[in-house]
């Protein structure tokens, strides 16, 4: 009889552990909690004298779901932001910033230098960026050709265009000011029917 009460407690720690994994916002946490439900289960299923069920979710069910899951959060949980190198790399302090809205939402910040500003440009229509940090006071210049306006401080500052909506609303939200000028290229075609299910995925990690 207490040997059914110490099966019974261990059973119990699967919906326990499961109901944490569900409820973790964190994905690295997430992939430990992971390894202890699958533990937990290869040790209950050993305990009912399945042992080669017990060794194939040791060894398929666990093992290689957070193999798959580990590849899988490090490719995705991160900004790929396109800046020209090495004439007009990016301030520090923006850098820095970045960096560390990124890592209160578990993601990393992935550098992507480029020659010249149609390169840029034209990675990111191509969806190969996320972000691209363009100087300032080349598009400010720009604009003033076209315009006939004398530049203003906040044109000057570099900018950075933006284009997965989700990103966009974070970095508005919890980027200082005077860092840099934001611009969202969703609402102009550039986020396709790609990045709208790429932005869902980050906002559901997030």
């Amino acid at each position: 009889m207490p040997e059914d009460w110490y099966m019974v407690a261990i059973a119990a720690l699967l919906p326990l552990t499961a109901c944490m994994l569900v409820l973790q916002v964190n994905p690295y946490h997430a992939l430990v909690i992971r390894g202890i439900l699958g533990a937990v289960a290869a040790l209950v299923y050993a305990l009912f004298g399945a042992a080669d069920v017990a060794l194939t979710e040791a060894l398929v069910g666990t093992m290689l779901s957070i193999t798959l899951y580990a590849v899988a959060v490090r490719s995705s949980m991160s900004m790929r932001l396109g800046v020209l190198e090495p004439q007009a790399d990016p301030p520090e302090s923006l850098l820095m910033a970045l960096r560390e809205v990124l890592r209160q939402h578990q993601m990393r910040l992935e550098r992507v230098p480029y020659a010249n500003l149609s390169a840029l440009r034209a990675a990111l229509e191509a969806q190969e960026i996320h972000a691209a940090c363009i100087p300032g006071l080349s598009v400010a210049q720009s604009m003033a050709e076209e315009e006939s306006t004398p530049l203003s401080q906040a044109d000057r500052l570099p900018h950075l265009q933006i284009r997965v909506r989700r990103l966009h609303d974070i970095m508005q939200a919890e980027l200082p000011p005077g860092q840099t000028r934001l611009i969202d290229t969703a609402p102009f075609n550039l986020a396709k029917s790609s990045d709208i299910s790429t932005a869902d995925s980050i906002g559901g990690q997030l």
